[in-house]
């Protein structure tokens, strides 16, 4: 490393806080053929990702209704039952952060997708988020990982030189458009491995 990594960013959901729509949908379809069916063709990443870029839940849930009818009731639990598709913190991920909070050495800072409608209910829940300098979410900004301009977004807002940062994400596109940006990327595959990464890097003794 040319420069001494001086900034930690996080992505939250699968690093920091376990988030599986399965959770909700397991009750809702009697075979799991179905249900894969229904996360494929139905409610899609593809189209929860627009509303991680800032469409209104409404709107979404309105056009998916009317394209598949008869799963109408499904469709609406997307995101009425969504606090269920949060299972909670990922301890040992957590605990990284926590520890590096305590040793006050790095600045620590967040990226992440998600709708700016359902990101209080996060704040809320996970007391540990307090523990960021800021937190840049993307359906507050409308640009969504991994456009490039997220990056620049949280670099230029945060005065953070690229060199200077570490970039967490369990997505390897994500990561991948990070190192783009000319940060050092870590792509999530547990906390045990991120520990190692992290001490490789100098970040963790």
């Amino acid at each position: 490393m040319s420069k001494r990594i001086e900034t930690v960013i996080f992505d939250l959901g699968g690093v920091l806080i376990d988030w599986n729509p399965e959770y909700v949908f397991r009750e809702f379809f009697e075979e799991e053929e179905e249900m894969h069916y229904f996360f494929r063709e139905v409610c899609t990443p593809e189209w929860n990702a627009r509303q991680d870029a800032g469409r209104s839940l409404d709107e979404a849930t309105e056009e998916k209704v009317r394209e598949f009818p008869e799963y109408e009731h499904a469709i609406r639990a997307y995101y009425g039952d969504w606090e269920q598709m949060l299972g909670g913190p990922i301890m040992a991920s957590v605990a990284l952060l926590e520890q590096l909070h305590s040793r006050g050495s790095h600045r620590l800072l967040a990226l992440t997708n998600w709708s700016h409608e359902t990101f209080p209910v996060a704040l809320e829940r996970f007391g540990f988020l307090e523990l960021f300098e800021g937190i840049v979410v993307s359906g507050q900004e409308r640009l969504i990982k991994p456009d490039l301009r997220i990056y620049q977004t949280l670099l230029q807002r945060y005065r953070v030189a690229a060199p200077t940062a570490v970039f967490i994400d369990d997505s390897a596109p994500n990561v991948e458009a990070a190192r783009q940006m000319g940060i050092a990327g870590i792509h999530f595959q547990g906390a045990e491995r991120l520990e190692e990464e992290l001490k490789a890097l100098g970040v963790l003794e």
